[in-house]
């Protein structure tokens, strides 16, 4: 695995092809008040490219074009949040969306275990390591061991997202995923409105 680090932006002319995962670390998990510090991306060729913000400044035209981009799916993991902290301080919004997450409560229904760790060791048979998950991500300097779990994050979501589609398919889910991945930035805008908890369907 190779992993590439870039400051402030994504170089001009890096291509992705038709999908790119994606992932975000952060200073929290409060949208709105934790800064976005890195973004991380993998055209799931096994190598990821990590992308640190520039503290204060989230002039990034490379990397909005990217999210902004129709004709590339961008994969996450719990979406949710990465799309709203993208909005939120990168301004774009990002379509069009694969949520793994919400791929795997629509076909796991057998377990209550969603998280990145325990649907990549069911699916794929691998073990990661989630050690550096609470580390200072607003760093100057990123430790080796911060841009090794980075890079873990983004280089299984393409092959994790195939498993789950032939899943989707198997049990005739393709069309409600879908409808639950466009859903997504609505999802977020209410989250960043200050609508976290409250469920507007709700009676």
């Amino acid at each position: 695995m190779a992993i590439k680090l870039y400051k402030g932006d994504l170089p001009a002319g890096l291509d992705f092809g038709s999908s790119v995962a994606v992932d975000t670390e952060t200073l929290g998990l409060v949208a709105r008040r934790d800064k976005l510090c890195v973004v991380q991306l993998s055209a799931g060729d096994g190598n990821a490219h990590l992308v640190q913000m520039d503290r204060g400044s989230y002039d990034a035209p490379n990397l909005k074009a990217l999210f902004a981009n129709p004709d590339v799916t961008k994969i996450f993991h719990y979406a949710r949040f990465d799309v709203a902290v993208i909005k939120q301080y990168l301004g774009v919004d990002t379509h069009p969306i694969y949520c793994t997450k919400i791929a795997s409560k629509l076909t796991r229904t057998y377990t209550d275990r969603h998280g990145l760790k325990d649907l990549i060791k069911e699916l794929l048979g691998i073990e990661l390591n989630k050690q550096q998950q609470s580390s200072d991500w607003g760093a100057h300097v990123l430790s080796d061991a911060q841009k090794q779990y980075a890079a873990q994050d983004v280089i299984y979501l393409h092959e994790m997202k195939a498993r789950l589609d032939q899943m989707l398919a198997r049990e005739g889910r393709l069309g409600i995923a879908k409808a639950c991945f466009d859903f997504i930035p609505t999802r977020a805008a209410l989250d960043l409105a200050g609508w976290t908890e409250e469920d507007v369907f709700a009676h």
